[in-house]
């Protein structure tokens, strides 16, 4: 086929795209999207086996280049290069701990490992279901892999920000279906049990806090006397205790932990542990815990993680007492401990006056629900349970939000529970409504 020439004497015009057929047999089109860093010219080359494939690779770079969506010149990264920095240069100053540490876990041990080697603008959805997948007949829970998805999706919104691709694959990925996980909060009931049970323990009133307040697990253990007002009734909720997993400050994590790692799975009947832990990788760096140049780590104070978190919140009477006996009994352990007291105004503290460890606060509720002769639960049911409490007293919503430290009125449809105390409350206004109160009275009575 012969190639195709203008008509002597003509150009086209400056910026306009070009097709042609090549020496090399191949069509070829050559695209000018603008102008690069380097203030010269960025035109952009396709090359196909027939000319209308590269005749709708060139409309499709005319299209990006018009509506604004080309992606930066130059050879486009891998979703490795591509992910690392957007995990320790562009999310790391930015969000908090506990956030990086999520993030950090899906892109370091899923996505680099699974999808890292792809070219970031070829990525596809199908490479993301494939991992996906692949990931759940691992073992793996709905909830990981929908962490994955989440980071992979942020990730990629931020790449299409910078023009490093052109649209985010993982808005088109199907992730699983994640199941609700079902909540049943405590009933009255059970909650006056607990309340009875937390009152014979120490730090007992720790709990109280928990059920009828509502705060959360960190927002508790990070109260210290100095927010909480006993004469006007008032704490506040600024800051919050949160357990951080220590880092190595040796030049070599392997060497260090060497002593420590696990070679071989633990027998069938391992009596040992409660959940076995996995044999460590050939590289592996963990064990930082043991290191003795170790940092980092431990319990640290740290702001709530949100601004609706950092709220005030009345006290209840009854709550108030109790807190005010839990103080003068802290400081009879304060005069008893000496000068093995180690102050630092926690309102719920060790013996020794340091903070309490989230791990051990949450054996201590264990033993809590065991001693009140109530099922099993996660503490944060109690949560569940105080903003449950606050929908039968009939509280606004807006007021809802505010106590529980909500910044969306829809963390509402999540927390708030219509029990069957509920149920049965309502079936008998409807009965007074439509019957009278005597008749209802009178039926319920009956045997």
């Amino acid at each position: 086929m012969p190639r195709r020439k203008r008509p002597e004497g003509t150009r086209a015009p400056n910026g306009a795209s070009s097709i042609y057929l090549g020496k090399d047999g191949y069509w070829h089109g050559r695209v000018t999207m603008g102008v690069g860093d380097d203030g010269k010219p960025d035109r952009r080359h396709v090359k196909r086996k027939d000319e209308s494939e590269v005749i709708e690779a060139v409309r499709e770079l005319e299209r990006q280049r018009d509506t604004g969506k080309a992606r930066k010149p130059g050879r486009a990264w891998t979703v490795e290069k591509w992910l690392r920095h957007w995990v320790e240069n562009i999310v790391a100053p930015a969000v908090k701990y506990k956030t990086l540490e999520g993030y950090r876990l899906a892109v370091y041990k899923h996505l680099i490992p699974r999808i890292g080697a792809h070219r970031i603008d070829r990525l596809s959805a199908e490479h993301l279901e494939s991992l996906y997948a692949r990931m759940l007949a691992a073992g793996h829970a709905p909830g990981g892999v929908h962490q994955v998805h989440r980071t992979i999706k942020t990730a990629l919104f931020e790449a299409m920000r910078r023009r490093h691709v052109t649209e985010n694959v993982a808005t088109i990925a199907k992730a699983p279906r994640l199941e609700d996980r079902e909540v049943e909060p405590f009933t009255l009931e059970e909650a006056q049990r607990i309340l009875k049970a937390a009152s014979e323990r120490r730090n007992g009133v720790r709990f109280v806090v928990a059920l009828t307040l509502g705060l959360r697990k960190g927002e508790a253990l990070g109260l210290k006397w100095p927010r909480v007002d006993l004469d006007k009734g008032l704490l506040r909720t600024p800051k919050q205790l949160q357990r951080r997993p220590w880092e190595h400050g040796c030049s070599d994590p392997h060497a260090c932990g060497r002593e420590h790692h696990k070679t071989e799975p633990c027998p069938q009947d391992c009596g040992r542990h409660t959940k076995c832990p996995p044999v460590c990788s050939p590289d592996c760096t963990e064990h930082a815990a043991r290191c003795p140049h170790r940092k980092g780590g431990g319990l640290h104070e740290i702001d709530v993680k949100s601004r609706a978190g950092k709220r005030g919140v009345g006290i209840p009477a009854p709550l108030l007492r109790a807190l005010r006996e839990h103080k003068t009994t802290q400081a009879a352990e304060r005069e008893h401990a000496g000068s093995l007291w180690q102050e630092g105004g926690w309102v719920f503290a060790q013996p020794n006056g340091r903070p309490i460890d989230p791990r051990a606060d949450h054996r201590e509720w264990k033993t809590l629900l065991e001693a009140a002769g109530v099922r099993d639960a996660r503490l944060h049911d109690a949560r569940h349970t105080a903003a449950t409490m606050l929908l039968a007293l009939g509280v606004p919503a807006r007021a809802v939000m505010e106590i529980m430290g909500w910044s969306q009125l829809s963390m509402t449809q999540r927390y708030q529970h219509v029990t069957s105390d509920l149920v049965a409350n309502i079936a008998e206004q409807v009965g007074d409504l439509f019957w009278g109160s005597n008749e209802t009275q009178t039926e319920t009575r009956q045997p």
